[in-house]
């Protein structure tokens, strides 16, 4: 039995409210920013802070050797990614709520190759693409599903570009109740879109773009008796902090010197901030890593927000980028996004398309494959050291948050040669044409394919 130990506080004006007060798009009624989860005992942006407080925060070697040891129970919620570590994400009245496909747990690889090529000690990928339904929406989703299905619920309802479907879909299927799908039409990867038709989903194509999806959704979720899934839930971010606790315990709880992460709608980067000043607020480790967002150029609003003016006010853009997990122009999260930036001392960072294209290859490369939206994180992180932001000797994490079957049509497109237009490729033909490899046409013939393995050999 969990006990109730969390409330809701307002990104703007302060307010506090409890979790029945909130209004159906979670958006404060007096100013309209977003709510965040908040643990009076020990959040990191709690007020209380006093002796006796601290004196009853939970002990973290105490915390450490639980969530080691909860990876060899057969409980399902034990063997979740998330749910393992619920001590820090007390949202639910009573665990048997829970709503999980064991999630997390996700791969940290290391990228000698990339490490090599930019004179690096350590580069490592969080790959939350290796989720259940295969992408980062996994964490938050079973977090805000099972806070659904315990207010009751039977219809949850997303606005998407593809991950947040599929993996709301699946988890509601899971729980037995009934999901309801908008996404743009013809600006999704069909990849994604068939996972949200295989879990049962009502998928609407809306002749709009994403952001006219969410304004539909708005109004939809106030009229109907339907739960709101889209990041703007604050219990989705709970969920998708879960992968910094992971980092922190696969290096031995020693915190990495940057986290690099994608940017569309800026929830990810908001989570995993909040996860780290958290951690630290608890004595589970004892710095936070600079957190850096990159986008694509077609759809960078925050890089221009924080060119013209600093991060006070959004700058929307129509978003444009074949990197369709993050072709968001409003993204919802972003002042949340710039507290986490500025409270780390991170970076802002855009990739154009060619270099997005020619980064998933050079991932690909280490035997890891990604959704081209993840690959801007690698783009970012040669950004940073030509700029010489990161030092040699520091350790850098990508995080990586879609799998490359996400979108396989991109993958063959530039493998082919028909993806980027010459324009494009341009500025990085011989390290475009480096990496692609096309299938060699052949005959039947044992000769034929001995000459090609020869001719691929060579230097």
């Amino acid at each position: 039995m969990m006990q109730v130990e969390h409330q809701l506080r307002c990104t703007g004006c302060g307010r506090v409210v409890a979790q029945e007060a909130l209004k159906e798009d979670f958006r404060c009624p007096e100013c309209s920013h977003l709510y965040e989860v908040e643990y009076p005992a020990w959040s990191a942006n709690s007020a209380a802070d006093s002796a006796a407080q601290k004196r009853n925060l939970p002990n973290p070697s105490a915390l450490r050797w639980l969530w080691k040891e909860r990876r060899t129970s057969p409980e399902h919620k034990d063997q979740s990614g998330v749910w393992r570590f619920r001590d820090l994400l007390p949202i639910l009245r009573d665990e048997a709520n829970i709503v999980t496909l064991r999630e997390g747990n996700t791969p940290l690889y290391e990228l000698p190759r990339a490490a090599r090529s930019l004179g690096l000690t350590r580069v490592y990928a969080k790959h939350q693409g290796m989720n259940p339904t295969g992408s980062f929406k996994d964490a938050g989703m079973t977090t805000a599903l099972s806070v659904a299905h315990e207010l009751g619920f039977n219809w949850v309802a997303c606005a998407s570009t593809g991950n947040t479907s599929a993996a709301m879909a699946a988890y509601a299927a899971r729980a037995g109740m009934r999901s309801l799908v908008l996404i743009p039409e013809g600006k999704i990867a069909w990849g994604k879109l068939s996972q949200a038709l295989d879990y049962g989903a009502l998928t609407c194509q809306l002749h709009t773009d994403f952001d006219g999806c969410v304004r539909v959704l708005a109004e939809v979720v106030r009229r109907a008796p339907v739960y709101l899934l889209n990041s703007v839930n604050p219990y989705r971010i709970e969920g998708q902090k879960t992968p910094a606790f992971e980092i922190a315990e696969s290096l031995d709880w020693q915190v990495p010197d940057h986290l690099i992460v994608p940017g569309g709608n800026l929830a990810n980067s908001s989570a995993l901030g909040k996860a780290f000043l958290e951690m630290k607020q608890l004595g589970l480790t004892d710095r936070v890593p600079r957190i850096s967002v990159i986008q694509a150029e077609g759809a960078n609003p925050l890089v221009r927000t924080m060119q013209a003016n600093g991060g006070t006010e959004l700058i929307p853009v129509e978003a444009d980028t074949r990197a369709t997990a993050i072709r968001i122009g409003n993204p919802a999260s972003w002042r949340k996004c710039i507290k986490v930036i500025e409270a780390t001392g991170g970076y802002v960072e855009q990739a154009s398309e060619a270099e997005i294209a020619l980064a998933k290859a050079e991932i690909g490369a280490e035997g890891i494959g990604c959704e081209p939206a993840s690959a801007v994180t690698l783009v970012g992180l040669k950004k940073l050291v030509a700029k010489g932001l990161v030092q040699p000797s520091e350790s850098v994490v990508l995080l990586l948050t879609g799998h490359t079957l996400k979108d396989s049509d991109y993958t063959i497109r530039y493998h082919r040669g028909d993806l980027l237009t010459e324009e494009e490729i341009a500025p990085l033909r011989p390290e475009i044409e480096f990496t692609r490899r096309n299938t060699v046409e052949l005959d039947a013939d044992v000769d034929q394919v001995l000459r090609a393995l020869e001719k691929a050999v060579q230097p």
